[in-house]
């Protein structure tokens, strides 16, 4: 009996080690609570962010625990990447969105539409509807972006009350400059005094794949007898642009 016991403690140390191995090293689940990156993410969408995309710093561990200050094996991230960062205003609070900044650009909303280092970013209209913004439904233009990279994305904007102007943002060194995509509606890098730029150091992973979906106003993740009405199983193992 007591032998069982031990092998069994054995096999549970075992497989703990490794999930933090994984989740360390490889890859991590997060779940979407805000609107801030609708319609790219929805609330309910879990994803999973490869750890290993732009290296490791403390923040790669769990609670921040790391054991070096710096970033090893740094991959420069790119532009449009949708990234979980830690917000420099606590350095413990993860948030969700787009890379729109790099070091040494200047990012501007100028009538409406993004500006990087004093260019328009391409975008063409898409539609006209409906965007979740916290509880409430808010009529927005929707635009398919298009970077210097080639990379597209599609942002909303809200047909009032759209911040249309904003200062010019001068990203400094080895700081990043990010955006929700529900653009009036995410609590971003244009809030210098919460988000504002984000250091290479609290970069966490980059967003890659969903693996499940939820409809939260009909039922959540533990109430299975209602997932054949709230899952949403066009987004289940869907690459995220």
């Amino acid at each position: 009996m007591k032998k069982t016991i031990i092998e069994n403690l054995k096999t549970l140390i075992f497989a703990f080690v490794v999930a933090i191995i994984i989740r360390t090293f490889l890859f991590q689940p997060f779940y979407i609570p805000s609107s801030s990156m609708e319609e790219t993410l929805l609330v309910g969408d879990r994803l999973f962010v490869t750890k290993f995309s732009y290296g490791y710093s403390k923040h790669s561990f769990p609670f921040s625990l790391g054991f070096f200050e710096n970033r090893i094996l740094y991959s420069v991230p790119k532009r449009g990447d949708v990234i979980v960062f830690k917000t420099p205003e606590d350095n413990d609070t993860d948030y969700i969105k787009r890379l729109i900044g790099l070091p040494g650009d200047k990012i501007q909303m100028k009538e409406g539409v993004l500006y990087i280092n004093n260019q328009p970013v391409k975008r063409q209209l898409i539609k006209k509807g409906l965007v979740l913004c916290g509880g409430q439904k808010v009529q927005s233009i929707f635009y398919k972006e298009t970077l210097e990279n080639n990379k597209s994305y599609v942002a909303a904007y809200a047909e009032q009350h759209s911040s249309k102007n904003t200062d010019v943002y001068i990203i400094p060194s080895d700081k990043y400059f990010f955006m929700g995509d529900n653009r009036d509606c995410s609590l971003d890098s244009r809030y210098l005094n919460h988000v504002g730029y984000v250091d290479k150091i609290n970069l966490v992973g980059k967003a890659q794949l969903l693996f499940f979906s939820n409809n939260e106003t009909i039922g959540n993740f533990f109430t299975f007898w209602r997932w054949p009405q709230s899952i949403r199983f066009n987004r289940i193992l869907r690459f995220i642009e």
